[in-house]
């Protein structure tokens, strides 16, 4: 997150609310940019420097889901929050499948909008502590301010932020256990996903790119009904 105050784009094309939530975000201290329809939304994420894109589902021009998927497809990590109407949960698991952090259904109340929004800055703050920028173990290496990675053949991938920040939960750990629920609250926050079986998928996703062989894994390991445990060191890959 940039040294000023937070910069948020707002991208809804119901204009008063649009302009409400911007009226009121800057109330709270932060800069915002608005945009009405989700062609103009893209080209000024696409600009400028935001710390946060809070982005309709339901628009002309481009759709949310369209937007959101473009933007990770071309690198930008930005946090972005969907705000829709369309709130059921196979709706905000294909937002957040799409590469979203969050989705608020509407209507909702200021205050729960105003609690995610510094929600979601806090745990971008968490991520981009330069202390803890980078990560080898046993032949792989992984940026995390780049999201770029190579594993242990010279394979050469790019991480998707959720990848990126399970990966960065689990080695803070320092070789402990970490919860599914965990990780959910440290990388999606509260309620956003209906299932911690979405960890374990990207638990998945992560040991094909890093593990000699993922069916056997050496460093990411199953703690048995409670989560997770990283170690540097190939251990034996027996769940405990």
């Amino acid at each position: 997150m940039s040294a000023a105050a937070p910069h948020i784009l707002i991208v809804d094309d119901e204009a008063h609310l649009a302009d409400g939530i911007r009226e009121n975000l800057e109330a709270e201290g932060y800069r915002t940019e608005v945009a009405y329809d989700g062609r103009a939304g893209l080209e000024k994420a696409r600009a400028g420097d935001f710390d946060l894109i809070l982005l309709d589902v339901m628009m002309p021009e481009l759709d949310g889901l369209e937007v959101c998927a473009t933007l990770r497809r071309e690198g930008c990590q930005t946090p972005i929050m969907f705000l829709t109407v369309k709130s059921d949960a196979d709706d905000r698991v294909r937002g957040l499948e799409a590469g979203g952090d969050d989705y608020l259904g509407k209507p909702f109340h200021l205050r729960e909008l105003l609690l995610r929004v510094a929600a979601i800055l806090k745990r971008s703050a968490w991520y981009r502590q330069p202390a803890e920028a980078e990560l080898s173990f046993h032949g792989n290496s992984i940026n995390f301010m780049t999201y770029q990675a190579r594993g242990w053949d010279g394979s050469e991938h790019t991480l998707t932020h959720k990848e990126a920040m399970i990966l960065k939960v689990l080695a803070e750990a320092g070789g402990g256990i970490v919860t599914r629920e965990e990780i959910l609250d440290r990388v999606w926050g509260y309620e956003v996903f209906p299932s911690t079986r979405t960890v374990d998928n990207f638990i998945v996703r992560l040991r094909r790119r890093f593990e000699r062989n993922a069916e056997a894994p050496q460093h990411f390991h199953t703690v048995r009904g409670v989560g997770y445990r990283f170690s540097t060191e190939p251990e034996a890959g027996n769940d405990e």
